[in-house]
């Protein structure tokens, strides 16, 4: 997965939800916790990301996870680039099933 797919996937799964554990992330995207972990601390180091800490239940603290106004922008950002991305993917497979339909 492309590192600003993964970027934008977290910043969107997150402002739909950002109760998410990463556990939850990483199984939802088909990615490694540790990878999950990794992209959650990059977007908190740029400051697209803040964290905030919350009661679950009366022995254990969670966390939400909000994104910042700069958050917001670049996810607008990155999913033009993922548009811009899964579309030529998909336009460069339809090529090639044409192309695999007339061999055949």
């Amino acid at each position: 997965m492309h590192k600003s797919d993964a970027e934008y996937l977290v910043l969107k799964k997150l402002e739909n939800n950002p109760y998410l554990t990463q556990r939850q992330i990483s199984k939802e995207l088909g990615v490694s916790l540790g990878k999950t972990n990794y992209v959650i601390k990059a977007l908190t180091d740029k400051g697209w990301l803040k964290l905030q800490n919350f009661k679950r239940s009366d022995s254990k603290l969670g966390y939400s996870y909000l994104l910042t106004t700069q958050g917001i922008t670049e996810k607008t950002a990155l999913a033009q680039k993922f548009l811009k991305r899964k579309s030529d993917e998909y336009n460069k497979l339809k090529e090639e099933i044409e192309k695999l339909k007339n061999e055949l």
